[in-house]
This record gives structure tokens, sequence and C-alpha cells, in this order.
């Protein structure tokens, strides 16, 4: 039995086997049953990517302190599509210190600043033209402007005049000498002026404890400029036909109704308040007129 060899024979006609590929780093495929591993290793840093100019959603969030200032990531502005500042979904809202967030706009305040004149000053023609010509506009333009030149100089003419528009006080100062007669009407123009900041200040205070909040060197001046334009066609009759006249009084009656329709439109365009409320304000000067004034009953 030379020549025979006992050994394990090999099949010539079967096919190599190859041996199993390795798959690449990450990717091998886990036992049945389980979750794959992460790979070993620290993770790769993320690359933060600017966005471009017109970027939509899915951009990083970027907070702004300043709010509304430029100089955001690609360009963007704030108020503009893109801007982190704008409400997106995705995106940070930046607000200025002290703002409300939630405030859907400024609710008009009469006599604030932030609110601001509503026209340029008037000048004194215009303005005594306005109250006679078109009052609600002219109050409501001058709301915010102090019109004591005008205030101060109209009352004190019209006191000047008042005093012969008064039957007891004509009569003082015809009789008397000059010398006398001269202090006499110039302490009536000042009385007038007096006069009328008090009922100013108590129109303009009634007009808070009701609600309004206008200013009150507004309030006050036009005030005072009613209360003598509207009297004015009233005196330069008194003057001539005196106070106690029929058609004095009458004409003194109708003046001050029209002076309580402008006190009204005044109060309410000044202090933001319904008519109502506003003739109320006005009561009290508007009764202290028609007694002291239009009657002539001083």
């Amino acid at each position: 039995m030379a020549g025979f060899r006992i050994g394990r024979g090999r099949d010539n006609n079967r096919a190599p086997q190859q041996p199993p590929q390795q798959q690449p780093y990450g990717q091998q495929q886990p036992p049945y049953g389980r979750q794959p591993y992460p790979p070993a290793g620290p993770p790769a840093a993320p690359q933060q990517q600017w966005p471009q100019q017109g970027a939509g959603h899915g951009e990083p969030e970027y907070f702004d302190p300043y709010g509304h200032q430029g100089g955001y990531p690609g360009g963007h502005q704030a108020g503009h599509p893109g801007s982190y500042a704008n409400d997106n979904p995705g995106h940070t809202q930046a607000f200025v210190y002290g703002e409300d967030p939630y405030s859907q706009g400024a609710t008009y305040q009469a006599g604030a600043a932030a609110a601001g004149p509503t026209g340029p000053r008037l000048p004194w023609k215009e303005l005594l033209r306005g109250i006679v010509v078109r009052p609600g506009p002219t109050f409501l333009q001058m709301r915010d402007y102090a019109v004591w030149g005008p205030a101060l100089l109209v009352t004190f003419l019209y006191g000047l005049l008042a005093v012969f528009g008064l039957d007891d006080a004509r009569k003082d100062v015809i009789n008397a000498t000059l010398a006398k007669a001269v202090p006499i009407v110039l302490s009536a123009g000042a009385a007038f002026v007096i006069c009328g900041l008090v009922l100013g200040a108590v129109t303009h205070t009634l007009a808070r404890q009701l609600g309004g909040d206008g200013a009150w060197q507004p309030t006050v001046g036009l005030s005072m400029l009613v209360m003598t334009l509207t009297d004015a066609p009233r005196l330069l009759f008194a003057v001539f036909l005196g106070g106690d006249n029929m058609f004095v009084q009458v004409l003194g009656w109708a003046t001050w109704l029209v002076a309580g329709a402008l006190f009204t439109s005044l109060v309410s365009k000044s202090h933001d308040l319904p008519w109502p409320k506003a003739l109320g304000a006005s009561a009290i000067q508007l009764v202290a007129l028609l007694s002291i004034i239009k009657l002539g009953t001083i």
C-alpha cells in the first residue's frame, strides 16, 4: 500500500470561500434586536453656517440685545424679512429694555410728550380767528401749546373796556378825575386777568377730576380767550347802551350759550372727554361769567 496517503482530500470542483468583508467603520449592522452603538471617539464639532441674504426658516437663532440695530449676520436689518428680530417660527424676538413686547400700539394721551403736537403753533392772529371761525380744529391743534401772550393781553384789554360796560363802574369812571379814573381802569383790567386765571384753573381741575388728562397751560390760556372773545359783542353794545338795556341782556344770553358751546369743545379737545363731562367741567366758569359779566351784577 505504498504510495497510498490517508488524509483529507480536496474537492477541486468546489469554489473557494470568500473571506467575510469588513464594513466601513460606523456602518456595521447591529445584531438582531439591538440598537447600533455610537461610534467610538469624540463627536465632530458642528460647523456653524452664517445665513445668507433672504434665508428662510431653519436658520440658527441669534440674540440681539438692542433689538433694532443693524449688523445681523448676512446683512439682515431689523424689521425686514429674514431678520432675527421678527416674530417668526425659528427666530428669536428681540426687545429693547423697558419695551412692552405685548403692546399692540400706544394709546394717545392728551398732553403727553409721546403723542406730540397735532400741528404747528398758530400765530396770534390765526389763533384768534380760528377760535371764532373753526374752534374745534383750533383747540385740537393748540392743545399742547401755551398761549399766555395772547391770553393775558386780550384779557387785560377786555378788562379795560369792561368797566364801561357796567353801569355803576362807568358812572364812577366818568365822574372821577383823570388821576382817579386811570387806576380804576387799570385795576379792572388786572382784576379780569386774575379772574380769568382762577376760572380757567377751576375748569382744568374739574376736567382732571372727571378723567381728563390735558395740560393745564393750554386749557387756562384758551379758556381766557374764549371768555373774552365770546363777550366782545355784548360789551360793544353795553358801552353805548348800558348793561341794563334789554337788547344787551338778550345778546348777553346768546353769547353766553355760545361760550358754553366753545368751553365744551375746548375741554373735550384738550382733555379727551365726552361732551357731557366737558360741559360739567365748564359749569362753574359759565355760572361765574353769567353772574359777574353777562348780567352786570358785580
